[in-house]
């Protein structure tokens, strides 16, 4: 997406501007949505949590001070929406000293080399199926920065700002879900690797 002129388009819903306020929605549903299906996997849910998030934006408006870009402010209060909405379902993750105790240990399953499957394998449905289910396992502090680094594309500085976390936190959050998530498929890889 594009980086408009957001210093202009605050200013202008500051001051009340109807116009402003529909194109900020207009510039950010789409991607806010699109993080909360992501972190959430239901469509109502993300549903929710975009309508929740440009209430907060528009009731919260008057507090940004510019000192982030506005983008990072409004995915910030959408991840911690989702967050929360996460935690409020009580869905069965894995929690961190779990995923430590993963990291701790050999492997169990011999990691097949993904780089070595055909492109149409790792784009099948089964295969993104399989991958929402091993993200969906991953304690919400991984969660959150895969969708955010590897799924929506941010960089480790963004991702960062939206978390209120280090960039070093970041990466290392991020490699541990990265290895995480390659051991939850690696038996699904190596089945799809025999067929091949």
């Amino acid at each position: 997406m594009a980086r408009i002129n957001s210093k202009e388009l605050v200013e202008r819903v500051k001051a009340g501007e109807e116009e402003a306020y529909a194109e900020i929605v207009e510039l950010y549903s789409e991607r806010i949505y699109n993080l909360a299906l992501r972190i959430l996997h239901r469509t109502d849910e993300a549903a929710d949590v975009l309508q929740e998030t440009f209430i907060k934006v528009f009731e919260k408006v008057h507090t940004f001070d510019g000192r982030s870009d506005f983008f990072t402010w409004i995915y910030r209060i959408a991840t911690n929406l989702s967050l929360m909405k996460l935690r409020k379902n009580k869905r069965t993750v894995l929690t961190d000293e779990d995923l430590e105790q993963q990291f701790d240990r050999p492997n169990e399953v011999e990691i097949q080399k993904w780089q070595d499957m055909p492109l149409q394998n790792m784009l099948s449905e089964e295969f993104r199926y399989h991958l929402e289910r091993a993200v969906d396992s991953l304690s919400e502090i991984y969660r959150s920065v895969f969708v955010l680094r590897d799924l929506e594309g941010l960089s480790i500085k963004e991702t960062s700002k939206i978390l209120g976390i280090t960039e070093t936190n970041v990466k290392v959050r991020l490699k541990r879900a990265r290895m995480f998530l390659r051991e939850k498929l690696a038996e699904y890889m190596w089945e799809m690797s025999k067929e091949v």
